[in-house]
Protein backbone atom coordinates (compact mmCIF):
# COMPACT_ATOMS: atom_id res chain seq x y z
CA UNK A 1 0.00 0.00 0.00
CA UNK A 2 1.15 3.37 -0.85
CA UNK A 3 2.05 6.01 1.22
CA UNK A 4 -0.18 9.39 1.44
CA UNK A 5 0.84 12.57 2.73
CA UNK A 6 0.30 13.78 5.78
CA UNK A 7 0.90 17.53 7.07
CA UNK A 8 2.40 17.49 10.14
CA UNK A 9 2.22 20.75 11.99
CA UNK A 10 3.66 20.44 15.32
CA UNK A 11 7.30 22.40 13.97
CA UNK A 12 7.01 25.81 14.70
CA UNK A 13 7.16 28.48 11.60
CA UNK A 14 10.76 30.30 11.19
CA UNK A 15 10.46 33.44 10.02
CA UNK A 16 12.86 35.86 8.85
CA UNK A 17 12.56 39.98 9.04
CA UNK A 18 13.64 42.37 6.05
CA UNK A 19 13.19 46.06 6.64
CA UNK A 20 15.20 48.78 6.82
CA UNK A 21 13.42 50.53 9.38
CA UNK A 22 14.31 49.83 13.10
CA UNK A 23 10.63 50.96 14.26
CA UNK A 24 8.82 48.47 11.88
CA UNK A 25 11.23 45.40 12.53
CA UNK A 26 10.70 46.18 16.14
CA UNK A 27 6.93 46.12 15.72
CA UNK A 28 7.19 43.06 13.60
CA UNK A 29 9.28 41.02 15.70
CA UNK A 30 6.75 41.87 18.93
CA UNK A 31 3.94 40.60 16.69
CA UNK A 32 5.63 37.09 16.12
CA UNK A 33 7.14 37.10 19.32
CA UNK A 34 3.64 36.84 20.97
CA UNK A 35 2.19 34.39 18.50
CA UNK A 36 2.78 30.75 18.89
CA UNK A 37 3.66 28.68 16.26
CA UNK A 38 6.09 30.92 14.86
CA UNK A 39 9.81 31.46 15.63
CA UNK A 40 11.99 34.39 15.09
CA UNK A 41 15.43 33.49 13.31
CA UNK A 42 16.90 36.43 12.25
CA UNK A 43 16.24 40.09 11.26
CA UNK A 44 17.86 42.23 8.87
CA UNK A 45 18.23 46.29 6.96
CA UNK A 46 18.65 45.64 3.69
CA UNK A 47 18.82 42.72 1.53
CA UNK A 48 22.22 41.96 1.21
CA UNK A 49 22.30 41.16 4.46
CA UNK A 50 19.23 39.21 4.55
CA UNK A 51 20.91 37.06 1.71
CA UNK A 52 24.02 36.19 3.99
CA UNK A 53 21.86 35.66 7.01
CA UNK A 54 19.25 33.03 5.18
CA UNK A 55 22.15 30.94 4.13
CA UNK A 56 23.48 30.32 8.08
CA UNK A 57 20.00 30.48 9.27
CA UNK A 58 17.29 28.56 7.61
CA UNK A 59 13.81 29.97 7.45
CA UNK A 60 10.28 29.14 5.74
CA UNK A 61 8.98 32.33 5.40
CA UNK A 62 11.07 35.92 4.66
CA UNK A 63 9.10 39.09 5.12
CA UNK A 64 10.66 41.13 2.55
CA UNK A 65 10.85 45.13 2.45
CA UNK A 66 10.67 46.82 -1.19
CA UNK A 67 12.28 49.78 -0.19
CA UNK A 68 15.57 49.69 1.70
CA UNK A 69 19.60 51.16 0.91
CA UNK A 70 22.19 48.86 0.16
CA UNK A 71 19.91 46.01 -2.20
CA UNK A 72 16.41 46.89 -2.19
CA UNK A 73 13.87 43.73 -1.89
CA UNK A 74 12.73 43.04 -5.69
CA UNK A 75 17.02 42.60 -6.13
CA UNK A 76 17.41 40.32 -3.51
CA UNK A 77 14.04 38.27 -3.76
CA UNK A 78 16.33 36.24 -6.49
CA UNK A 79 19.33 35.81 -4.64
CA UNK A 80 17.07 34.58 -1.42
CA UNK A 81 15.22 32.37 -3.28
CA UNK A 82 18.71 30.22 -4.98
CA UNK A 83 19.88 30.36 -1.18
CA UNK A 84 16.96 29.02 0.00
CA UNK A 85 15.23 26.94 -2.54
CA UNK A 86 11.53 26.92 -1.56
CA UNK A 87 11.13 29.33 1.02
CA UNK A 88 8.53 31.40 0.78
CA UNK A 89 8.70 35.30 0.61
CA UNK A 90 6.27 37.80 1.58
CA UNK A 91 6.84 41.14 0.12
CA UNK A 92 5.92 44.01 2.24
CA UNK A 93 5.10 47.47 1.12
CA UNK A 94 3.99 50.61 1.24
CA UNK A 95 0.21 51.30 -0.82
CA UNK A 96 1.55 53.23 -3.78
CA UNK A 97 1.36 52.71 -7.27
CA UNK A 98 4.73 52.29 -7.94
CA UNK A 99 5.11 49.37 -4.87
CA UNK A 100 2.02 47.96 -6.07
CA UNK A 101 3.54 47.16 -9.64
CA UNK A 102 6.83 46.11 -7.99
CA UNK A 103 5.22 43.89 -5.79
CA UNK A 104 3.13 42.24 -8.59
CA UNK A 105 6.47 41.86 -10.63
CA UNK A 106 7.81 40.13 -7.32
CA UNK A 107 4.91 37.90 -7.51
CA UNK A 108 5.95 37.28 -11.59
CA UNK A 109 9.12 36.22 -9.95
CA UNK A 110 8.37 34.17 -7.23
CA UNK A 111 7.57 35.66 -3.82
CA UNK A 112 4.88 34.01 -2.68
CA UNK A 113 2.25 36.93 -1.38
CA UNK A 114 2.28 40.29 -0.37
CA UNK A 115 1.26 42.95 2.65
CA UNK A 116 0.50 46.63 2.51
CA UNK A 117 2.30 47.82 5.40
CA UNK A 118 1.05 50.57 7.98
CA UNK A 119 2.80 53.66 8.13
CA UNK A 120 5.11 54.42 11.08
CA UNK A 121 2.55 57.11 12.66
CA UNK A 122 -0.29 53.79 12.21
CA UNK A 123 1.88 51.33 14.44
CA UNK A 124 1.41 49.99 17.34
CA UNK A 125 -2.34 50.46 16.59
CA UNK A 126 -3.20 48.42 13.45
CA UNK A 127 -5.00 45.43 14.50
CA UNK A 128 -5.78 44.50 11.05
CA UNK A 129 -2.29 44.41 10.23
CA UNK A 130 -1.29 42.22 12.56
CA UNK A 131 -4.22 39.75 12.05
CA UNK A 132 -3.31 39.89 8.35
CA UNK A 133 0.40 39.29 8.51
CA UNK A 134 0.28 36.43 11.37
CA UNK A 135 -2.26 34.62 9.53
CA UNK A 136 -0.11 34.64 5.59
CA UNK A 137 2.92 33.57 7.65
CA UNK A 138 1.57 30.90 9.73
CA UNK A 139 -0.19 29.46 5.98
CA UNK A 140 2.51 30.22 3.80
CA UNK A 141 4.63 28.72 6.73
CA UNK A 142 2.63 25.68 7.59
CA UNK A 143 2.93 24.71 3.59
CA UNK A 144 6.88 25.28 3.49
CA UNK A 145 7.94 23.15 6.90
CA UNK A 146 5.47 20.69 7.03
CA UNK A 147 7.09 17.39 6.92
CA UNK A 148 5.11 13.91 5.60
CA UNK A 149 5.24 11.10 7.92
CA UNK A 150 3.74 7.60 5.97
CA UNK A 151 -0.39 6.97 6.81
CA UNK A 152 -2.38 4.53 5.14
CA UNK A 153 -3.53 5.66 2.10
CA UNK A 154 -7.21 5.55 2.71
CA UNK A 155 -6.49 8.24 5.45
CA UNK A 156 -7.97 10.87 3.34
CA UNK A 157 -10.22 9.93 0.67
CA UNK A 158 -10.82 11.62 -2.14
CA UNK A 159 -12.68 14.94 -2.68
CA UNK A 160 -16.33 13.99 -4.25
CA UNK A 161 -17.43 15.11 -7.36
CA UNK A 162 -20.78 16.31 -8.19
CA UNK A 163 -22.14 16.29 -12.09
CA UNK A 164 -21.46 19.78 -13.99
CA UNK A 165 -23.82 21.43 -15.90
CA UNK A 166 -24.37 20.44 -19.97
CA UNK A 167 -25.06 23.98 -20.79
CA UNK A 168 -22.85 26.73 -22.26
CA UNK A 169 -21.98 29.01 -19.47
CA UNK A 170 -22.65 32.89 -20.05
CA UNK A 171 -20.44 34.28 -17.37
CA UNK A 172 -17.13 33.07 -15.68
CA UNK A 173 -16.64 33.56 -12.04
CA UNK A 174 -13.06 33.76 -10.21
CA UNK A 175 -12.06 34.31 -6.66
CA UNK A 176 -8.59 33.91 -5.28
CA UNK A 177 -6.22 35.30 -2.55
CA UNK A 178 -3.33 34.08 -1.60
CA UNK A 179 -1.25 33.38 -4.81
CA UNK A 180 -4.02 34.39 -6.85
CA UNK A 181 -2.31 37.38 -8.63
CA UNK A 182 0.34 34.67 -10.58
CA UNK A 183 -2.49 32.04 -10.56
CA UNK A 184 -4.53 34.83 -12.77
CA UNK A 185 -2.74 35.88 -14.74
CA UNK A 186 -1.89 32.44 -15.86
CA UNK A 187 -4.91 31.32 -16.52
CA UNK A 188 -6.37 34.10 -18.52
CA UNK A 189 -3.82 34.40 -20.49
CA UNK A 190 -4.19 30.52 -20.99
CA UNK A 191 -8.01 31.14 -22.09
CA UNK A 192 -8.53 31.66 -26.00
CA UNK A 193 -10.24 34.33 -27.29
CA UNK A 194 -13.07 32.32 -28.54
CA UNK A 195 -14.40 31.92 -24.87
CA UNK A 196 -16.54 34.89 -24.90
CA UNK A 197 -18.41 35.19 -22.29
CA UNK A 198 -17.68 38.43 -19.41
CA UNK A 199 -14.60 37.29 -17.14
CA UNK A 200 -15.63 38.89 -13.38
CA UNK A 201 -12.74 38.47 -10.53
CA UNK A 202 -12.96 38.84 -6.44
CA UNK A 203 -9.42 39.16 -5.68
CA UNK A 204 -8.15 39.77 -2.36
CA UNK A 205 -6.21 42.83 -2.86
CA UNK A 206 -6.29 46.75 -1.32
CA UNK A 207 -7.29 49.25 -4.05
CA UNK A 208 -3.95 51.21 -5.41
CA UNK A 209 -2.89 46.98 -6.33
CA UNK A 210 -6.65 46.38 -7.88
CA UNK A 211 -6.14 48.81 -9.85
CA UNK A 212 -2.43 47.75 -11.31
CA UNK A 213 -3.53 44.01 -11.54
CA UNK A 214 -6.70 44.67 -13.61
CA UNK A 215 -4.32 46.56 -16.20
CA UNK A 216 -1.97 43.23 -16.09
CA UNK A 217 -4.72 41.21 -16.55
CA UNK A 218 -5.99 43.22 -19.72
CA UNK A 219 -2.43 42.59 -21.64
CA UNK A 220 -1.93 38.86 -20.29
CA UNK A 221 -5.41 38.37 -22.17
CA UNK A 222 -5.57 40.61 -24.71
CA UNK A 223 -8.94 41.75 -23.64
CA UNK A 224 -9.95 44.54 -22.53
CA UNK A 225 -9.65 44.47 -18.68
CA UNK A 226 -10.49 47.32 -15.98
CA UNK A 227 -11.71 47.32 -12.31
CA UNK A 228 -15.51 47.09 -12.08
CA UNK A 229 -17.34 50.62 -12.25
CA UNK A 230 -20.43 50.64 -10.36
CA UNK A 231 -23.50 50.54 -12.83
CA UNK A 232 -20.94 49.96 -15.47
CA UNK A 233 -21.97 47.41 -18.32
CA UNK A 234 -20.65 44.17 -17.56
CA UNK A 235 -20.19 42.94 -21.78
CA UNK A 236 -19.04 39.73 -22.96
CA UNK A 237 -14.41 39.31 -24.01
CA UNK A 238 -13.98 41.88 -21.42
CA UNK A 239 -12.57 40.95 -17.83
CA UNK A 240 -13.62 42.69 -14.72
CA UNK A 241 -11.93 42.87 -11.07
CA UNK A 242 -14.07 43.97 -8.29
CA UNK A 243 -11.95 46.53 -6.66
CA UNK A 244 -9.78 46.90 -3.48
CA UNK A 245 -12.49 47.51 -0.43
CA UNK A 246 -15.55 47.16 -1.90
CA UNK A 247 -17.56 44.16 -2.82
CA UNK A 248 -18.82 43.74 -6.56
CA UNK A 249 -22.25 41.79 -7.38
CA UNK A 250 -23.65 41.16 -11.15
CA UNK A 251 -26.87 42.65 -11.38
CA UNK A 252 -29.59 43.43 -14.54
CA UNK A 253 -30.77 46.81 -15.44
CA UNK A 254 -33.82 45.58 -17.90
CA UNK A 255 -31.50 43.31 -20.32
CA UNK A 256 -28.26 45.04 -19.33
CA UNK A 257 -26.22 42.96 -17.14
CA UNK A 258 -24.30 45.39 -15.14
CA UNK A 259 -21.34 45.90 -11.60
CA UNK A 260 -22.73 46.64 -8.29
CA UNK A 261 -20.34 47.92 -6.05
CA UNK A 262 -21.39 48.31 -1.98
CA UNK A 263 -19.87 48.81 1.15
CA UNK A 264 -21.08 46.07 3.11
CA UNK A 265 -19.09 44.64 5.78
CA UNK A 266 -16.23 42.19 4.99
CA UNK A 267 -17.22 38.87 4.83
CA UNK A 268 -14.61 36.37 6.08
CA UNK A 269 -12.43 39.78 6.87
CA UNK A 270 -12.64 40.22 3.33
CA UNK A 271 -13.78 43.29 1.04
CA UNK A 272 -14.07 42.17 -2.00
CA UNK A 273 -15.43 38.88 -0.49
CA UNK A 274 -15.80 35.94 -3.44
CA UNK A 275 -19.25 35.35 -1.53
CA UNK A 276 -21.02 38.33 -2.88
CA UNK A 277 -19.73 37.79 -6.40
CA UNK A 278 -20.78 33.76 -6.86
CA UNK A 279 -23.95 34.45 -4.97
CA UNK A 280 -25.57 36.94 -7.42
CA UNK A 281 -23.91 34.96 -10.49
CA UNK A 282 -26.07 31.73 -9.23
CA UNK A 283 -28.73 33.93 -9.05
CA UNK A 284 -28.54 35.45 -12.69
CA UNK A 285 -27.38 32.70 -14.23
CA UNK A 286 -28.66 29.44 -12.61
CA UNK A 287 -26.71 26.75 -14.62
CA UNK A 288 -24.82 28.92 -16.87
CA UNK A 289 -22.58 29.85 -14.57
CA UNK A 290 -19.01 28.59 -14.74
CA UNK A 291 -17.01 29.60 -11.23
CA UNK A 292 -13.09 28.86 -10.65
CA UNK A 293 -11.77 28.81 -7.47
CA UNK A 294 -8.23 29.49 -7.19
CA UNK A 295 -5.52 29.52 -4.47
CA UNK A 296 -5.86 31.59 -1.39
CA UNK A 297 -5.97 31.61 2.27
CA UNK A 298 -9.47 31.32 4.36
CA UNK A 299 -13.07 29.67 3.46
CA UNK A 300 -13.89 33.31 1.43
CA UNK A 301 -16.35 31.76 -1.42
CA UNK A 302 -17.31 29.07 0.20
CA UNK A 303 -20.97 30.18 0.65
CA UNK A 304 -21.44 31.70 -2.31
CA UNK A 305 -19.95 28.02 -3.46
CA UNK A 306 -23.15 26.26 -2.48
CA UNK A 307 -25.46 28.68 -4.66
CA UNK A 308 -23.45 27.88 -7.70
CA UNK A 309 -24.07 24.44 -6.57
CA UNK A 310 -27.25 24.37 -5.44
CA UNK A 311 -28.30 26.33 -9.09
CA UNK A 312 -25.65 23.33 -11.00
CA UNK A 313 -23.41 25.61 -12.17
CA UNK A 314 -19.72 24.59 -12.99
CA UNK A 315 -17.27 24.82 -10.04
CA UNK A 316 -13.61 23.78 -10.82
CA UNK A 317 -10.57 24.36 -8.18
CA UNK A 318 -7.39 24.34 -8.36
CA UNK A 319 -5.74 21.34 -6.70
CA UNK A 320 -3.54 21.36 -3.94
CA UNK A 321 -0.45 20.64 -5.34
CA UNK A 322 -0.72 23.64 -7.60
CA UNK A 323 -1.93 26.08 -5.08
CA UNK A 324 0.34 28.57 -2.71
CA UNK A 325 -2.45 27.87 0.07
CA UNK A 326 -5.29 25.31 -0.57
CA UNK A 327 -7.47 27.13 2.18
CA UNK A 328 -10.16 28.69 -0.45
CA UNK A 329 -10.47 25.90 -3.16
CA UNK A 330 -9.86 23.41 -0.39
CA UNK A 331 -12.58 24.21 1.50
CA UNK A 332 -14.84 24.25 -1.82
CA UNK A 333 -13.73 20.80 -2.38
CA UNK A 334 -14.13 19.29 1.05
CA UNK A 335 -17.56 20.14 0.69
CA UNK A 336 -17.86 17.85 -2.32
CA UNK A 337 -19.14 21.49 -4.53
CA UNK A 338 -17.07 20.66 -7.14
CA UNK A 339 -17.47 19.44 -10.75
CA UNK A 340 -13.52 19.39 -11.32
CA UNK A 341 -10.34 19.81 -9.08
CA UNK A 342 -7.72 20.10 -11.48
CA UNK A 343 -3.98 21.52 -10.93
CA UNK A 344 -3.48 25.25 -12.44
CA UNK A 345 -1.99 24.56 -16.22
CA UNK A 346 -5.26 22.22 -16.57
CA UNK A 347 -7.97 24.61 -15.84
CA UNK A 348 -8.31 26.61 -18.77
CA UNK A 349 -8.66 23.60 -20.91
CA UNK A 350 -11.14 22.56 -19.06
CA UNK A 351 -13.09 26.12 -18.57
CA UNK A 352 -12.73 26.12 -22.32
CA UNK A 353 -14.74 22.33 -23.27
CA UNK A 354 -17.68 23.82 -20.54
CA UNK A 355 -18.09 26.45 -23.87
CA UNK A 356 -18.83 23.53 -26.24
CA UNK A 357 -22.05 22.63 -24.33
CA UNK A 358 -25.86 22.92 -25.72
CA UNK A 359 -26.83 26.87 -25.62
Amino acid sequence: MQPAKHIDTAAPVRLMIVDDSAIVRGFTARIFEAEPGVEIVATASNGEMAVREIARKPCDVVILDIEMPVMDGLTALPKLLAAAPGVRVLMSSTLTQRNAEISLEALSLGAADYVPKPSTSQIGGNAEFKRVIAEKVKALGRRRSATPRPVVALDKPAQALRPGSQRKPHIIVIGSSTGGPQALLALIKALPRGVDAPIVIAQHMPRTFTTILAEHLGRASHRPGCEAADGEAILPGRVYLAPGGFHLELVRHGITLAAKLTLEPPENFCRPSVNPLFRSAARLFGDQTAAVMLTGMGSDGLDGARDIARAGGALVAQDEASSVVWGMPGAVANAGLCTAILPLPAIAAHVTGLFGGRP
